[in-house]
């Protein structure tokens, strides 16, 4: 029996590589990208409680004062490479499917995180398939959820990261082609259940087949804010004193306009993200005025034999601020991963990574470079196969031109050794 695929959404939204081991569990599920997977009325709903999740955790050991490696002001997620060079933390979820005597089939689903000191809800939504004669693979949805985050794995970068709470609807069919849509809002910061004051209606067409080896997939946001607001303090307006003082934001809108085009063929395969946006980065409710980015990236995994893969990325990122043209910026990134794997339980893994912050209008260049190696024994042969451990050593080196967040110029060298277990489960 298949396990529920909501329920096991998370092996596709919160891990962390772009390509998966097919272990028994996830048989013949499709996982298209980093977005939640949906219920259909092919779904066989298991019985009892699915409890999945993604987590990695472990010691790290740096002889610098910066602990992991990277260029000052870079753009791109982990953009000198994340192999030996991320942090710990995890997300656990736990859902539960129902089948009506209607033919509807729903689920309910509830998630914590642990990325901090605390341990938070991340989602807690409900929904249905099967409701409409004419869409029964239209899947309806209402609640706390992550949202619209697609995401690169060699350098963890969640190219949009919008999650909210709210309502919408996935999966409607125009032919060949499905239609996603959504309103919703940012949640309130610490820890609230309200929303911020920061909406967005999100939507991606996907499904579209160019060619046996080739399809294509448009998102557009567009975010907005009602009178109260927690963002956007440099266009605050407030009233009042004290416990009746109120804040409000000048009308600013926002938009993202995304294309992802997946190409496969023989033993390689390939991503290719553009991403717009204006006011915004990556995140469609975070919204600075006069801000526009624009992101082009490139990734890819070539499977020479069972036992030999070459993943790699190639990103750029640019930042534009009028309001602070001082940090406009572009962020070039490579990275390089080798793979080898011994057996099915033992494997090596070579990654270098190189990440360029070059700023447009301060004479000066950011830079880092890594390579870790790490020695990991895994759940398959695979270089997707978790759970796993990874024992690894780092070296690696930033310089400092232009001085953004640590408080001074200069030259880093770093050395690190750590052990770390990952898993999706």
């Amino acid at each position: 029996m298949k396990l529920l695929p909501v329920a096991l959404a998370v092996t596709a939204t919160l891990s962390s590589f772009s390509i998966f081991a097919e272990t028994d569990p996830l048989d013949n599920i499709q996982l298209d990208d980093q977005q939640p997977l949906v219920i259909s009325p092919q779904t066989d709903i298991p019985d009892g409680i699915v409890f999945s999740g993604y987590a990695r955790y472990g010691f790290h050991f740096s002889d610098d004062v910066e602990k992991y490696v990277s260029a000052d002001g870079q753009l791109i997620g982990n953009a000198a490479g994340r192999l030996g060079n991320e942090g710990n933390g995890g997300e656990f979820q736990f859902a539960k499917g129902f089948v009506s005597d209607n033919g509807t089939i729903w689920d309910v689903v509830v998630m914590l995180e642990h990325w901090g000191d605390e341990v938070g809800l991340k989602k807690f939504y409900a929904g249905a398939t099967n409701v409409f004669e004419s869409q029964p693979n239209a899947y309806i949805w209402a609640g706390r959820d992550f949202h619209n985050r697609p995401q690169t794995g060699l350098n963890d970068y969640f190219w949009m990261m919008n999650d909210s709470q709210g309502a919408g609807i996935k999966n409607l069919e125009f032919g060949n082609v499905k239609f996603d849509m959504a309103a919703v809002a940012q949640v309130v910061d610490g820890g609230g259940t309200g929303d911020s004051g920061n909406y967005a209606i999100t939507s991606k067409l996907h499904g579209i087949n160019l060619t046996d080896a080739l399809d294509l997939s448009f998102y557009a946001n567009y975010g907005f804010s009602s009178k109260y607001t927690e963002t956007d303090k440099d266009t605050e307006t407030c009233i009042g004193a004290g416990t009746a003082k109120q804040c409000y934001v000048d009308d600013i809108d926002s938009y993202q306009l995304a294309l992802e085009l997946n190409h496969s063929v023989g033993m390689m395969s390939n991503k290719f993200v553009t991403r717009y946006g204006n006011n915004v980065d990556n995140n469609i409710f975070n919204k600075t005025e006069d801000l526009s980015t624009l992101l082009m990236q490139l990734e890819g995994k070539l499977v020479m034999s069972n036992q030999t893969n070459i993943e790699y990325l190639v990103g750029y990122q640019s930042l534009e601020d009028k309001n602070a043209s001082q940090d406009d910026r572009a962020n070039y990134s490579a990275i390089v991963r080798p793979t080898y794997a011994w057996n099915n339980i033992h494997s090596t893994w070579l990654e270098a990574g190189y990440s360029l912050v070059d700023f447009d209008n301060q004479s000066g260049q950011n830079d880092a470079w890594k390579v870790t190696l790490s020695q990991n024994i895994s759940f398959d042969m695979d270089s997707g196969a978790r759970p796993m451990l990874r024992f690894y050593a780092t070296v690696g080196d930033s310089n400092t031109e232009v001085d953004l967040t640590r408080g001074e110029t200069g030259k880093q060298d770093t050395f690190a050794v750590g052990a770390m277990w990952e898993a999706w489960w």
